[in-house]
């Protein structure tokens, strides 16, 4: 028993620096970031085309996509730390003034593209159309509140 709540407590102390952020320069977390946006976008758009009619619609890549996004919507958060607002970016200060606000809307962002892959997995057109024009509007709320145009 002693030897399990060692581990958990060592556990507990690696935990934190696990998701701290490894960037040592702001470029680095502004590409990082931009990169991941960059991901999203293509996943995202490739799946509005398809509902668009733009291309035959293919379940199996739909679902990939909006996994992908899912996955991938996790990623840009970790790399605004502070300071990234000036350089190659459209980051507005506006995020670190107001992050509590920022960081509920990449939150809202992050649950509408889990919501995403799962009415993906569905055959019901109604319920994917729905999950991706939310998780289009939790994309723009950011755009609309924190990125330069």
């Amino acid at each position: 028993m002693k030897k399990i709540l060692i581990a958990v407590a060592a556990t507990a102390m690696i935990i934190p620096a696990v998701f701290a952020n490894n960037f040592e320069k702001t470029d680095d977390s502004i590409e990082y970031r931009q990169a991941a946006f960059s991901l999203i976008s293509y996943n995202f758009g490739d799946m509005g085309a398809m509902l668009k009619g733009q291309k035959p619609f293919d379940e199996a890549t739909f679902s990939m996509r909006a996994d992908n996004v899912a996955a991938l919507s996790k990623l840009p958060h970790e790399g605004f730390i502070e300071g990234s607002d000036k350089g190659d970016t459209r980051a507005l200060a506006k995020i670190w003034q107001d992050k509590a606000d920022f960081d509920s809307k990449m939150k809202t962002f992050i649950d509408n593209a889990a919501a995403l892959a799962v009415a993906a997995k569905t055959t019901d057109q109604r319920t994917i159309k729905k999950a991706f024009v939310n998780t289009g509007k939790s994309c723009k709320a950011c755009h609309d509140g924190f990125r330069e145009d």
